[in-house]
């Protein structure tokens, strides 16, 4: 039996184009893609639409062959008040930010006859916020967590379109499901076991999100004053993501930051009967390995015992490791992938003409909050993340003092997330 026979594929991005190829070809599910009306998404919808619904996938390294190939998808809807038809699936492959906005614009008939809700790449609690709004709708509905999305995928291009090029694979990642033995658990095992990427099941869809690596790296990296200053558009040369100081953000202040937000959440854990992580052993071993020339074993497996300055040592190392790409061929002049060279987005205009954040803060923004507020219901101190989010509300607060006259979307507002929380909390107190 299979148990993803229609799938209805949640975003338009190139995680989106990604899954459907794997869906197709592994499960052959009957696949549609929707997503809402936007400049970006109208280019994908553009593309779809000149190669009769064909996607295609490339890839950057030779070994991650088992993720490339291509296939026709079913249906595409532009808008996501346009859907129709059956659904047994839904994946959501939006911003975790935007869950519950987009499930909120599906049609409650289509929400009825959902059997499962499958997270590509959620953050801490978004399982019990999707689960608590699918609930009243369709009680029996399985929610499915990934810990993240399993590797780096990028537009082929300069535009969105149909074809995207898989950069990167992660070794592992973590699924965890509300429904113990589940059936649907365990196609997904095989499908990634054919794609060449391990599955640890976890207990539940919350403890399979604490092992989203994002939540660990992502606010350090993002909202320190470098980062914030080339988002809000203080910069006129591109910065990048990955990078060591001045091509990007990654200084010895920065790595001490992540360390301690790391400890944070491990506190956080522990109040909440969650096993944390060894943070140097989840980058290397689960995320993207380096050359073993560069870090010992002997380090990584002991990293949490180390002395904090040992381990802001072994960190930056780690850092620097991957500013190129150590498994991929060299060129000609011996110029090996530059597999750092993330590109920090500026605020933008959208659609609607008001100016917008990236995904990468805004997202952050969201995932830290929600960490934030976990903490003081626990009683958890969180000094370093609260400084970082201080940080983040500063530089967006300066942007709109020097833009009054500019249209702004929501992402500039002070957000609390309240309304999610609370559904978080009504779902953990109700079922864990």
């Amino acid at each position: 039996m299979n148990n993803f026979q229609n799938v209805l594929i949640l975003g338009t991005g190139p995680v989106a184009i990604q899954v459907a190829v794997n869906l197709k070809q592994h499960l052959h599910s009957v696949v549609a893609i929707a997503g809402r009306q936007s400049s970006r998404a109208d280019h994908v919808y553009k593309a779809l639409a000149q190669s009769d619904q064909h996607i295609s996938v490339h890839i950057q390294n030779e070994k991650h062959q088992s993720v490339a190939g291509g296939c026709r998808i079913d249906h595409v809807f532009a808008g996501y008040e346009q859907i129709t038809g059956q659904w047994d699936t839904i994946v959501l492959a939006v911003t975790t930010d935007t869950y519950i906005q987009v499930l909120q614009q599906l049609q409650p008939d289509l929400l009825k006859q959902i059997q499962c809700v499958l997270l590509i790449s959620p953050t801490f609690g978004s399982g019990d916020l999707v689960s608590d709004y699918i609930s009243a709708f369709q009680p029996e509905a399985e929610i499915i967590s990934f810990s993240t999305y399993y590797g780096d995928t990028r537009w082929a291009g300069d535009e969105p379109s149909h074809q995207v090029i898989t950069t990167a694979v992660k070794k592992k990642v973590y699924i965890g499901s509300q429904t113990s033995s589940s059936l649907r658990v365990q196609d997904l095992q095989r499908m990634y076991q054919q794609l060449g990427i391990q599955v640890q099941t976890m207990s539940s869809p919350l403890e399979a999100e604490t092992r989203n690596i994002s939540l660990y790296v992502h606010p350090a990296l993002f909202m320190n004053d470098f980062s914030l200053q080339v988002v809000f558009g203080s910069h006129s040369v591109p910065k990048f993501v990955y990078k060591l100081y001045p091509e990007g953000p990654i200084t010895p202040p920065l790595i001490r930051n992540m360390l301690s937000q790391w400890k944070e959440v491990m506190n956080l854990l522990q109040q909440m009967g969650i096993t944390g992580i060894n943070l140097l052993q989840f980058m290397v071993d689960d995320n993207y390995p380096i050359a073993t020339e560069s870090l010992s074993r002997e380090d990584i497996e002991n990293f949490i015992d180390l002395e904090p300055i040992h381990q802001e040592y072994l960190l930056y190392v780690r850092y620097a490791s991957l500013l190129i790409d150590p498994f991929s061929e060299p060129d000609s002049k011996g110029r090996y992938f530059d597999f750092s060279a993330v590109p920090i987005r500026t605020v933008f205009t959208n659609k609607e003409g008001k100016q917008d954040i990236p995904r990468m803060p805004q997202e952050d923004y969201y995932r830290i909050k929600m960490i934030q507020g976990f903490a003081r219901h626990t009683g958890t101190p969180c000094p370093t993340i609260d400084q970082l989010i201080r940080n983040y509300e500063y530089h967006l607060q300066q942007y709109i003092e020097a833009h009054p006259e500019e249209p702004l979307s929501t992402a500039f507002q002070i957000h609390h997330h309240d309304e999610d929380y609370n559904r978080i909390q009504n779902r953990i107190q109700t079922t864990h």
